[in-house]
Order: C-alpha cells, then sequence, then structure tokens
C-alpha cells in the first residue's frame, strides 16, 4: 500500500495552505505533523530534512520536497494537474504566481504590527480589485470555458478558488463587479473534492489568530 504523502507545518495556513488544497481537489488523503514547538523545529534541521532550513516540508514519493512552488509543481504533474502539454503548464504558471503573489500579501499581513497589518490587508484589497481579478475576469471572458487553461481542471482553478475566498474574507463583495469570477467560483466549489474540501471538519484551515501567530514567531525566532 502507498504510503500518504504527509506534511509538515504548523497548524494553520500559510504556505501549506496551497498544498493541502491541491491534494484535497485531486482527492488524495494526506498525513500532517504540525510543528508545534522549537525542539521539533531544530530536529527537522538537525535530521537534514530542511534542505533550506525551511518549511513547509512534504514526504512523498521517497523523496523530501521543500520549497511551496517546487512542491506545488511536483503534485500538480503527479495528479494530472498541470495541462496537456508545455504551453498550458506555463499558462498555469503563470497565473498560479499572480494568485500567489496577491495571497502572499495577505499571508504575511499577520506578522505585522496592528497598523501595518490593517494597511496591507487594505493593499491586497485594493490589488485583487484593480490588477488581480480584472485580470482573471478577462482571461475568462477571452478563453469563453469553464476553466482558466485548456477545458480541465488544473491547480491554476485551484489556486484562484482559494484567492477569491481569502479576499472575500476581507470584503464579501469583492466579486460584485466580476460576473464571471462570481459563476467560476460557484462551478469550482461544487467539483465533489472541493465541495468536500470546504466542508466543516475538513484539513482546510481557519485565518490566522493570535495563537497561531506567536507561534510561528517563536519557533522561528523572528
Amino acid at each position: 500500500m502507498t504510503a500518504k504523502p504527509k506534511l509538515y507545518y504548523f497548524h494553520g495556513r500559510g504556505r501549506m495552505e496551497s498544498i493541502r488544497w491541491l491534494l484535497a481537489a485531486a482527492g488524495v488523503e494526506f498525513e500532517e505533523e504540525y510543528v508545534e514547538t522549537r525542539e521539533q523545529y531544530e530536529k527537522l534541521l538537525k535530521d537534514g530534512r530542511l534542505l533550506f532550513e525551511q518549511v513547509p516540508l512534504v514526504e512523498i514519493d521517497g523523496m523530501r520536497l521543500t520549497q511551496t512552488r517546487a512542491i506545488l509543481g511536483y503534485l500538480a504533474a503527479k495528479y494530472n494537474l498541470y495541462g496537456k502539454d508545455l504551453k498550458e503548464t506555463a499558462r498555469i504558471n503563470m497565473y498560479t504566481d499572480g494568485t500567489q503573489d496577491l495571497m502572499t500579501i495577505i499571508i504575511m499581513a499577520v506578522f505585522k504590527s496592528p497598523q501595518e497589518k490593517e494597511e496591507s490587508l487594505a493593499f491586497a484589497v485594493s490589488r485583487a480589485k484593480t490588477r488581480y481579478f480584472p485580470a482573471f475576469e478577462k482571461i475568462l471572458k477571452q478563453h469563453g470555458e469553464d476553466f482558466l487553461v485548456g477545458n480541465k481542471f488544473s491547480l491554476a482553478d485551484i489556486q484562484l478558488l482559494e484567492a477569491i475566498l481569502m479576499v472575500e474574507e476581507l470584503d464579501a463583495s469583492i466579486l460584485s463587479d466580476f460576473p464571471l469570477l462570481k459563476a467560476f467560483k460557484t462551478r469550482i466549489s461544487n467539483i465533489p473534492t472541493i465541495k468536500k474540501f470546504l466542508q466543516p471538519g475538513s484539513p482546510r484551515k481557519p485565518p490566522p489568530d493570535s495563537h497561531y501567530v506567536e507561534l510561528v514567531k517563536h519557533v522561528l525566532r523572528f
């Protein structure tokens, strides 16, 4: 029996959440080991598991993978969510780099001072409204298909939905001027594996709270 992928990260979203989304969308069960102490983190370092001394870490297929984009690329290819050829893969990478840029603003905001956090989150909403969501609305209009690349569900669709839901937590009306994105959100949310992941009790993590922020700061010492 093939071992389940094992994920090492904090008990929160951060840079692991997109990996959880991808595995869940692919219908793949996985295990998680939460880093909850400095000692756990130092043991991972001592054991040589963290190539660049960073999490996330995913153990799969006899490999120890680090670096979020590398992990996402491997998993997307393994589970046929990475396009049918190099051109489609390049387009998927282009779109996911965009959504990652947007989500990173939100991910990193929680580690800032209260005022800077508020400013960063407002900036994320503004960027979504004026840069990222208009671009994806245009892509959907020009492409004319249910999915962003080709006519097949891919990593690009998964990450765009993740980004939409993250921004909606900051501004519930964010999609009011983007009818195609609104329809996209409904369509992708109803894919069975995604629908399951969006239900309570799934491995999906809630927005970060103060406990998560302080734990990460303590373990990583910043």
